[in-house]
């Protein structure tokens, strides 16, 4: 069974960072692309991040030049390093891994940015 465990979440105040880790049980890791996306309150689920097998990164207009995605395939390990954290950022963290015959999830990490 492929598990997605991540964490590293917490309360930070605005300006803070916070640095995610999802710890994944995938036999290939290396195929995967790998991404993180998030949930506020009331609203939909939206991407984040996404970093290819081959190390090519995607980022959402809203955390561009402030969150940089990672990945250490020995490790089986994928980060999320956040920075200059806005109360808007707040919201539950997902990992997500993918490749053309299967998707996973891990069960989340919550990401307060508040003072």
């Amino acid at each position: 069974q492929v598990q997605l465990v991540e964490s590293g979440g917490g309360l930070v105040q605005p300006g803070g960072s916070l640095r995610l880790s999802c710890a994944a049980s995938l036999s290939i890791f290396s195929i995967y692309t790998m991404g993180w996306y998030r949930q506020a309150p009331g609203k939909e689920r939206e991407l984040v991040a996404t970093i290819t097998s081959g190390g090519s990164t995607n980022y959402a207009d809203s955390v561009k030049g402030r969150y940089t995605i990672s990945r250490d395939n020995a490790k089986k390990t994928v980060y999320l390093q956040m920075n200059s954290l806005k109360p808007e950022d707040t919201a539950v963290y997902y990992c997500n891994a993918r490749q053309v015959l299967a998707q996973y999830w891990g069960q989340g990490t919550q990401v307060t940015v508040s003072s």
